[in-house]
């Protein structure tokens, strides 16, 4: 396990120490997310939320036109429709 110290500022700021950075895989301007957990902090390279949320929504059927997008909602919405009344 690395262990590595660095100084709070006085207005709260701690340099990420290279070798931390070198291994996060970050870089300047590039965003970490602390995680909170119980009584400790873990530090990781931020996602966005792309990143974070891509290929959770596949589907073994071919992507549908934007033609045949418009006519599927329609249709759900005319069913919604229909189920309520």
């Amino acid at each position: 396990m690395l262990q590595r110290t660095a100084r709070i500022t006085s207005k709260g700021q701690v340099t990420i120490p290279a070798e931390v950075r070198r291994l996060l895989g970050v870089r300047p301007k590039d965003k970490v997310a602390f995680i909170v957990d119980k009584n400790q902090v873990r530090l990781a390279p931020a996602q966005s939320i792309v990143a974070r949320t891509a290929g959770m929504l596949k589907s073994s059927q071919p992507p549908l036109s934007p033609e045949e997008e418009k006519v599927a909602a329609e249709e759900a919405m005319a069913d919604e429709v229909e189920k309520r009344s």
